[in-house]
């Protein structure tokens, strides 16, 4: 019984700790999709490219961009990428940031999915033990966690969100290898208004499903 009870007490908070990883990647996993940037642009407010691209121009190369991330192209696709005149529409240090954040990209979602099946793993172990209950208090424990965390961050975005934005590239890449002139194609497509708005997307995303999962994770009168 001793040993139930302390495998009980394990799952329980193995499924609180993984839920918010769960619902920040799979919201991080959401964003990266070209419809996110194609809103993006069309938002009241942001910023015109000061270098000539047009709406239509950022439509037509942030596409390739984005997909670039989550599928199973090498940097040789962005490298055929070409402007009208024949100049590449991106240079060697953009080339090997994409590179970067490609690996970090991928490296979240083996993260992501190797969670969900230790979540659903988790969730038919605790069904058949009948530990119902305990597991639907885990997930609201999940969901206010997320609720707090996304609190913090989207109060640190509204506080100094530049800071924030530091430290996010500090934290996963090399120093040095992710600045970039606001002449580089780069900062034309996702200047730091794209960047902030997917901050607040992000964090209003896992918001609702933390809330989703609260309510729906409430017992139900019979227990």
């Amino acid at each position: 019984m001793k040993n139930a009870s302390l495998m009980q007490k394990i799952l329980s908070w193995g499924v609180t700790v993984l839920t918010p990883f769960i619902i920040l990647m799979l919201s991080i996993r959401i964003l990266i999709t070209p419809v996110f940037a194609r809103v993006e642009y069309r938002m009241p407010g942001f910023p015109e490219d000061p270098f000539g691209f047009t709406f239509e121009d950022r439509l037509r190369w942030s596409e390739p961009s984005i997909n670039y991330l989550v599928n199973s192209w090498d940097i040789s696709y962005l490298e055929t990428l070409k402007f009208d005149d024949g100049v590449s529409l991106f240079n060697d240090q953009e080339l090997s940031h994409m590179e970067d954040v490609k690996v970090v990209v991928t490296a979240m979602r083996i993260v992501l999915t190797i969670l969900v099946v230790g979540l659903l793993v988790s969730v038919i172990v605790a069904v058949r033990q009948g530990w119902r209950d305990d597991l639907l208090f885990a997930f609201r424990r999940g969901g206010w966690a997320v609720i707090g965390l996304i609190a913090a961050i989207l109060l640190f975005v509204a506080l100094n969100f530049n800071q924030l934005f530091t430290w996010f590239h500090q934290l996963f890449f090399e120093s040095g290898t992710w600045q970039f002139y606001t002449s580089d194609t780069l900062i034309r497509l996702f200047p730091m208004r794209f960047w902030q708005d997917a901050f607040i997307f992000v964090g209003g995303l896992s918001l609702i499903f933390g809330i989703l999962l609260i309510v729906f994770s409430r017992p139900t009168r019979s227990n």
